[in-house]
Order: C-alpha cells, then structure tokens, then sequence
C-alpha cells in the first residue's frame, strides 16, 4: 500500500528537457587609475554574451594597458632569476612563465636580474586584487531567466513564465521565496545570499553559484498546477584550509592599431560569478500499466507472508511444537499402513 499510494507505483514517469536563455541589467561606475572614469553596462560586464545554461559577471579585474609585442625582463620566480646570460636559454619557454626566452639576462630591478622574453609587454602584474572588488555595485544587478521545458512521453509544456504574468507584472517583481516565488528576475546579491555567501566577499575573487530550477511534477489531473521551484548553492570548492587556486578568472584581450600601424592590446584578468542554471526533474502520471504490474506485485508478496511466518514459527520458535500439533492432523488407516500428514488451516477440527 505504501508503495502504490506514497511512493506512486500506479504512474509512468518522464524525465524533463530544458532550454534556458537569460538577460542581465544594471551599471556600475569605475574611476581608477588605468581606465579613469567609466560606467559598465550589460556588454562590458557579461562575458561571453551568450552561454549555455549560465552566465558570467565581472566583479573585478586586473587591467595591463598599452602591452606592445616586444622584449622585457620576465617577472621574478626560481626559473626565472639568473646571474648572466649563461643562466637564460634562448628560445626555451615556460609554461607558467610569460613569454619565450631571448638568451639574455636583464635587469628587472635594482636587485633583482631575470632572463628576457619576448611578449606583450609590459608583463600583467596580479599579485595584488583590488578590494574592495572594483564592480562592487553589480550586487545590484538583475537577471531575467527564461526557462522553456516538456516532458514528451506526456506532451507536457511548461516555462517559468507563468500564464497570469504580463510585461507590466515583469517590470516590477523581483523573486522572493515568501513573497513572489514565481518572478523570473533575481537580484544577484540575493542569488548569492540565499547560496549562504556574502556578495562583496565573493566578488573579490569570483566563484561559481548554481541556480537550481526543479521541475518534478504530478501531473494528474487532481494534483494541482506545475510550477517550477528555485534554490541556490555555491558550486566551486570554498575549503577553509586547503584553498589553493579559489575563486573564478579568466584573461582576455581588446586589440588596437596605432596611427603608425603598431598592434596594441589591454589586457584584462576578469574576476568574476559564473552562475549556472541547472534544471532538472520528473513527472508522474497514472498509468494502467504500472498500476497492474505493482498491483499484482504487491498481492503475490501478501500470499507469502502466511508461508514465511507458518516456517519461522515451526522451525525457530520455542513453542513450535505447540503450534505444529494445532497446525496439523495425522491419520492412520485401519490396515496398519503408515500415517499421512495434511497441513490444514489454524483451528481445524
């Protein structure tokens, strides 16, 4: 009974396909010494413009402007200090390194030799991050998730924008789990709370959030609309002790020519959230199929219960023997020949 009722063993079930597009808005304001003043809208910030079932916000970067390809000194490291020009091998390149070696050894500063490269140039310096993160008003940003789905088996179709939402309904909400659960624009500080973060302490130096969008469904006609249901949690490893490489970057580059003709580029290390929307679910049905198949599956394990509880009475109870003399009766002829047991129900006379 509790599999057929509570468990739903009467229903075919389908799992759910999905299609997610999403829309971030909202600016935010720089003035820093590389780039002056500036305001980042929606084409600056949202990196790439379009993705599969996420999106990417910068928070903060690490800007190098006016690299030219040239010849300069690598930054510090073991492999990369040396005494004279015997310690550099020419055309030898490191992966972890900056460029590929010249052969020379060159001054990177008033104490400090390293062997040249040739690279974009001058070399991206990340080793310290702003804080607080330079984007720290995209908390404030929003995001409209548009989320299509279908179970086939039941040429089911669904969307997270529901029938009673109109374009008027869309320029005012903002989802809330107690107040407007069904909105379809999250703020981003708020994505990131309900995942247990704190906005500007991620931003610094990124992560990774999943937006989770469950669709499981009953889909009988008795059961009520299907509507679907959000959480949030924070993906990328966040370890108190082992934290090595945390957070979310990338590099890319915008790329100029001077009036000379020289090719230029600034190079940006983007720091950022990547969320990813992650829908999943299955719905149920009733089927008449499963329905006789469990039906007659449970009815068959009933018809045992009486055989398995007449052999552990009769062979692992103290007073079996009790129990086998009321159980059965034994008959003899009058010929002498040899007695015949019949197993007859309790309490036969």
């Amino acid at each position: 009974m509790y599999v057929c009722v509570v468990q739903k063993a009467y229903q075919e079930t389908d799992s759910v396909i999905s299609s997610v597009s999403t829309k971030v808005k909202g600016f935010a304001f720089t003035n820093t010494s590389d780039m002056g003043p500036r305001v980042w809208d929606t084409a600056d910030y949202v990196i790439p413009p379009q993705s599969d079932n996420s999106f990417f916000v910068m928070t903060n970067m690490v800007v190098t402007p006016t690299q030219t390809q040239s010849r300069c000194p690598e930054l510090p490291s073991p492999s990369a200090t040396c005494v004279d020009d015997c310690d550099c091998t020419e055309g030898h390149s490191n992966p972890q390194g900056s460029g590929i070696q010249t052969g020379l050894c060159e001054n990177y500063s008033t104490t400090v030799q390293t062997c040249e490269v040739r690279s974009w140039c001058p070399l991206e310096i990340d080793a310290v991050l702003p804080k607080p993160a330079l984007l720290a008003a995209a908390e404030n940003y929003t995001v409209l998730i548009k989320n299509s789905i279908t179970y086939p088996k039941f040429r089911f179709h669904g969307r997270n924008i529901l029938p009673h939402i109109n374009s008027s309904y869309l320029k005012r909400c903002e989802f809330n789990h107690a107040t407007d659960p069904h909105c379809p624009i999250f703020r981003l500080k708020h994505i990131v709370s309900e995942a247990g973060e704190e906005f500007q302490d991620m931003a610094v130096m990124g992560g990774i959030i999943g937006i989770i969008i469950d669709w499981s469904c009953d889909l009988d006609s008795w059961a009520g609309k299907c509507y679907p249901k959000y959480s949030f949690s924070r993906l990328d490893n966040k370890h108190h002790v082992n934290n090595v490489a945390p957070g979310y970057n990338f590099r890319f580059a915008k790329y100029y020519r001077t009036a000379d003709g020289e090719e230029t580029r600034t190079l940006m290390k983007a720091y950022g959230i990547r969320f990813d929307v992650i829908v999943f679910g299955t719905a149920g049905k009733f089927g008449i199929v499963p329905t006789i198949v469990n039906l007659g599956a449970a009815l068959s394990f009933l018809s045992l219960v009486s055989a398995v509880s007449d052999w552990f009475i009769l062979n692992c109870m103290a007073k079996s023997d009790v129990y086998k003399k009321h159980k059965f009766t034994y008959l003899s002829d009058n010929s002498g020949t040899e007695s015949i047991s019949l197993g007859t129900s309790y309490g036969t006379e």
